[in-house]
Formats: structure tokens, C-alpha cells, sequence
């Protein structure tokens, strides 16, 4: 799986952008225009499902992610809560319920941290295509927009070293440069047991 969403990622984006370049592009008097559209539905389909495939879906891939991430969690806590604690005693539950916690804020800041800095260039985005003729402010404010976007790639990964105990731990580790010792059975590199 993990593969293959590296496949896509890599190849969605190329795929995308020259479909898009070579279906609603047209050549006039020797000048190139990008983005143009046969009929007013067809501009707005594209918008629509342009909205949806880069917006909404994204959203719906967070929210489906962290709910799988949380039913495992939840599930660790029922075993944990079993096996761990003495009858009437919650002493084991709480840690997996900090941890069920963790992983619900983080979920409500990723996802509304992607819908505010993401927002603001879908609508530039929406402008720019029912615009006919985009002006340079049209233009400059959708490359302000992506900025924001861009910001939030940029980002995201600080918000998990903050938010998210296990992620922070981790690079923690590897910041710190801390190096574990294996311990061997004996100075001459034979292992425990043998002679």
C-alpha cells in the first residue's frame, strides 16, 4: 500500500497537469491559452470536480485515517484494560485513554489546518476559471493562495512532532543522537548458551 501511494503521488500530479494542458489548451494568432472551455458546463464540472478531488476527498481521507487510527487505539485500550488492570482498578486505562485523546486533537488540528490554508486557493482557483480573461491581480492573488497551501506541506510535519506524543518521541530520539548498546554475551562475540 505503501508503495502504490507513493506511485501515485509521484505520477497523479504529471498525469493531471498534462491532461489538463493538452485538453484545455488552444492556440490563437501564435499565443498559447491554457484553461480554456468549450461550454460553461464543462468549466464548471471542472471546477466541481476539481474541488472535490483536491478538497473534500482530502478532508475525507483524514477523517477515514485517523477514525482507523482511533478504533486501533480504542481497541488496544479494551485489551489493555483486560489484561494490565486488577478487577475495579482503571489505573491501566488511563494512559490509553490520554492516548485516544492525542490522537483526536491531532486529527481536529491537521484537518482544520488543511481546510483554512487550503481554502483560500480553492476559491482563487474557482475565480480564475469562471474568469474569462484573468487580470495580473486575479493571477497574484491565486499565487498568494499557494503559498498558503504550500505552508501547510511545509508545516504539517512540525504539527505531529507537537501534537502527537509518538512522532515527538521519535524525532526527539533523533535530534538527541541517542544510540542504544547492544549487549553482547560475551567479550569474544559468542552468543549466551553456546560454549
Amino acid at each position: 500500500m505503501i508503495y502504490s501511494a507513493m506511485i501515485f503521488a509521484w505520477i497523479s500530479g504529471p498525469v493531471y497537469c498534462l491532461t489538463g494542458l493538452f485538453l484545455l489548451s488552444t492556440m490563437k494568432n501564435g499565443v498559447c491559452y491554457i484553461m480554456v472551455f468549450k461550454t460553461e458546463f464543462s468549466r464548471l464540472f471542472y471546477f466541481f470536480w476539481h474541488f472535490a478531488s483536491f478538497y473534500v476527498l482530502i478532508l475525507l481521507i483524514f477523517i477515514f485515517c485517523y477514525g482507523r487510527i482511533l478504533l486501533v487505539v480504542h481497541r488496544q485500550v479494551k485489551i489493555m484494560t483486560g489484561h494490565a488492570a486488577a478487577p475495579g482498578s482503571n489505573h491501566a486505562h488511563i494512559p490509553q485513554s490520554k492516548a485516544q485523546t492525542n490522537v483526536i486533537k491531532t486529527m481536529i488540528v491537521i484537518c482544520a489546518y488543511y481546510a483554512v490554508m487550503w481554502f483560500p486557493n480553492q476559491v482563487s482557483h474557482l475565480i480564475m476559471v469562471m474568469s474569462a480573461n484573468p487580470n495580473k491581480f486575479l493571477i497574484s492573488g491565486y499565487y498568494v493562495s499557494l503559498y498558503f497551501a504550500f505552508l501547510y506541506t511545509c508545516t504539517n510535519p512540525f504539527i505531529y512532532a507537537i501534537k502527537f506524543d509518538p512522532v515527538k518521541k521519535t524525532l526527539l530520539s533523533m535530534m538527541l543522537c541517542k544510540k542504544t548498546n547492544v549487549v553482547s554475551g560475551s567479550s569474544t562475540g559468542t552468543h549466551p548458551g553456546t560454549g
